[in-house]
């Protein structure tokens, strides 16, 4: 069976969602390629399936072959027509406050990152890889190479060597799923160190060291062959992350040789705190084991902006600048390194005015943050003393803690449909109301506003069947779906009046474009409430209110008022179809700008009904967190923002400036 779609995946199947789509593939019987330019792929081998150089927007075949390879091929094709595939389950919402507790520098104001003006004397270039600036002892990292045996096996040798061979690969496997399980990785790490204990595992490399084994190479010759030759593969590719993977087989096949050896790496425990860690090169799972808070810099011969070294600094926010070659052994033998991870440049030995200077921005960036942190738990005011709620988008129950520690007043969007998308089948009524409930209790009794499904042909889900569609963004999709689907919406509804008792859940829903919409849910949240009261089920009652992201929600605002407790704007979404612009289609991204006339006027429009009306007026798309809209927002009427987490105490600050 066979059938073509695009990718929509989010930078296409890079080392995360790739991982995450071979695990998809193998949990069926059927064969499994996938077909790119005419050239074919395992969907079962996370190595061939990123020497495939599948990204954003690209046109593929998947073919299945098998008993189940009707299921197969819908659920790959999904998981390929979804934007969020991969990451469903390593949300990046504690990546900021981490940041922010390890030093990067924060902006306060939407303006470019600070980086010195003119040129440093005496500084070596290399790549700009995580921004901030670091002063620090040198700690050079550089452990012994590990050369390749060269002994020849007699025939009667091969299969002890290739069992000792599949032992060292299980032993890597064993150590990183230990890992794994640490609780003090972040999901980010996480999901980086599964992608390259999927590499060691990988039939491709696999089947290379068994093949050079079988003619008569030791273990460790043959490992160190086959890295080499599938990481040359990687850098040939024509993009910058996956020759950023040519790394990740490298330090794959390092460790599988040290396992062959019985030999342990060098250890990055005893990095002093704040030094600048010097390095030819690091494997991420070393650095994501290592003592993290502890480091002030990295420096490194290999790498660049989109190596997992980089991805887990900026992640930790520790400064870098990788891509040195050979003038990181230069470095090795400095006392004390500067480093700008702006402009890339890494000073040794700096003298007392490069100092002066380095450490003259560092403190700018510390009273920057600590500024920010000051606003954690502000209420922020209009001039009149309205309160304006600055609250959270969020997607999932992981992404609380981070939401809380930025300052949220509550959740402005929870969005259900990953809740959706993360399992094999529809979540049940009891799994979804455990989930709105516990929501509900984090934030209490700040609101939460809780949006029903938002699902269409664009991002489907298991258990719903989506008819092929030109244009999934104006198809059956939103509340459209749900209302032709009350054996899905009816549950749903049933769910958040249970997790209602709590008194803090609100409903919003969304793609509302006629008034008609919200009186058929009006009736179907009745005919819910009737049926638990029946069944002697605990349940509240929510106010219910409508995302304005359509051009005809804007255009009848004053009557969905009169029907509905608040407004919350969706700019994302009313950008796009406002100004009839795809805001995935790279070809028409200038057109997807919220300042447009256009929007502020269709988003003036709502503000003005809802405030005539008497209802709230929110908005939860990525324009509420903008310092320089802020104020016209406010201008409008608006009382809630709602945000990622890691702009909420910048927004704070912002209206508390407006409010003093």
């Amino acid at each position: 069976m066979e059938r073509s779609t695009i990718v929509r995946v989010h930078e296409g199947l890079h080392a995360r969602p790739a991982t995450r789509f071979v695990k998809l593939a193998k949990s069926f019987e059927s064969e499994v390629e996938i077909i790119k330019d005419g050239k074919s792929a395992s969907a079962k081998s996370a190595v061939k399936l990123m020497l495939l150089a599948v990204k954003e927007n690209d046109e593929v075949t998947i073919r299945t072959r098998g008993a189940d390879e009707i299921e197969a091929v819908e659920a790959l094709v999904g998981y390929l027509e979804n934007p969020l595939a991969g990451l469903a389950e390593e949300q990046a919402p504690a990546e900021p406050d981490a940041a922010a507790a390890a030093g990067v520098t924060l902006n306060v104001e939407p303006t470019k990152p600070v980086a010195f003006e003119e040129e440093v004397s005496g500084a070596l270039k290399g790549v700009a890889a995580s921004e901030g600036y670091a002063v620090g002892a040198a700690f050079a990292h550089f452990p012994p190479e590990i050369k390749p045996e060269r002994r020849t096996l007699s025939v009667g040798d091969i299969n002890a060597e290739l069992a000792r061979f599949a032992e060292a690969v299980e032993a890597v496997q064993v150590r990183m799923n230990a890992s794994l399980a640490s609780d003090t990785l972040s999901a980010n790490d996480r999901g980086i160190i599964a992608a390259l204990r999927d590499i060691a595992a990988d039939d491709e490399l696999r089947d290379e060291v068994v093949a050079t084994i079988n003619t008569g190479s030791d273990a460790v010759t043959s490992v160190i062959g086959a890295a080499a030759k599938i990481a040359a593969q990687f850098g040939q590719v024509d993009d910058p992350y996956l020759n950023a993977r040519a790394d990740d087989v490298h330090a794959v096949g390092r460790q599988i040789c040290l396992a062959l050896l019985g030999q342990a790496d060098l250890s990055l425990d005893d990095i002093p705190e704040g030094a600048i860690l010097i390095a030819e090169d690091i494997g991420a799972w070393d650095l994501a084991r290592a003592p993290l808070k502890r480091i002030g810099g990295i420096v490194c011969g290999h790498g660049g902006a989109t190596s997992h070294i980089a991805i887990i600094a900026r992640a930790h926010g520790i400064p870098a600048v990788l891509g040195m070659g050979a003038q990181v052994h230069e470095l090795a033998k400095a006392r004390e390194i500067a480093l700008d991870g702006h402009r890339g440049h890494v000073v040794a030995d700096p003298d007392g005015a490069v100092l002066d200077r380095f450490r003259a921005r560092i403190d700018d960036a510390a009273r920057e943050r600590e500024a920010l942190k000051a606003f954690r738990d502000t209420t922020p005011r209009r001039a009149d003393g309205m309160v304006i709620e600055v609250a959270a988008n969020i997607g999932s129950l992981e992404e609380i803690d981070a939401a809380r520690e930025a300052g949220a007043m509550g959740v402005g969007l929870f969005r259900t449909e990953l809740l959706f998308m993360r399992h094999m089948h529809l979540p049940s009524e009891d799994m979804q109301a455990e989930t709105y409930a516990a929501l509900a209790k984090a934030f209490a009794p700040h609101p939460v506003i809780v949006r029903t499904l938002d699902i269409g042909g664009d991002k489907p889900i298991s258990g719903i069947e989506f008819p092929l569609e030109e244009n999934p963004f104006l198809g059956w999709r939103g509340i459209r779906m749900c209302l032709d689907r009350p054996d899905i919406f009816k549950p749903q509804l049933r769910a958040l009046l249970r997790a209602a008792v709590h008194g803090n859940v609100k409903v919003m829903l969304p793609m509302v474009a006629d008034v008609s919409e919200v009186r058929a849910t009006r009736v179907l949240i009745e005919t819910c409430k009737s049926e638990l009261a029946a069944e002697k089920m605990a349940y509240g009652e929510f106010q219910l209110g409508v995302m304005i992201e359509t051009p005809a929600a804007v255009l009848i605002a004053p009557a969905l008022a009169k029907e509905v407790a608040f407004f919350s704007i969706g700019t994302n979404d009313l950008t796009q179809y406002i100004m009839a612009a795809d805001r995935l289609n790279p070809t028409v991204a200038k057109l997807n700008d919220v300042t447009n006339v256009a929007v502020m006027s269709a988003i003036e429009m709502t503000a003005r009904a809802g405030v005539s009306a008497g209802i709230m007026v929110g908005m939860c798309g990525e324009a509420a967190g903008r310092p320089d809209l802020i104020p016209e927002f406010l201008r409008m009427g608006l009382t809630e923002l709602s945000m990622s987490p890691a702009s909420i105490q910048r927004a704070k600050k912002r209206i508390a400036e407006l409010g003093a």
